[in-house]
């Protein structure tokens, strides 16, 4: 019985070719966390009641106590209705 980090790896792997992100270079890799990264920045700003800008969406998450399971998961389901550029 294989345990849930080899499921998901698994699961990884396949979406990632179905999207066309097989092929991602490390240069690409490296600017897609580096956006990721920001994203998190932003989202803690927000959380410690620091300047933002006017545009920003609030953010409603837990502080340390993070589920990342569950959190891939619900992302998983949002990025399963979006359209996927494979070039």
């Amino acid at each position: 019985m294989m345990n849930n980090m080899k499921k998901l790896q698994e699961y990884i792997k396949k979406i990632n070719k179905e999207r066309g992100w097989d092929k991602t270079t490390v240069p690409e890799l490296f600017m897609y966390l580096s956006e990721e990264v920001g994203e998190s920045a932003k989202a803690a700003r927000q959380l410690m009641n620091s300047r933002v800008d006017s545009k920003s969406e609030k953010w409603a998450g837990e502080w340390f106590d993070i589920d990342l399971e569950k959190a891939y998961w619900e992302k998983e389901e949002i990025n399963k209705s979006r359209t996927w550029s494979k070039d």
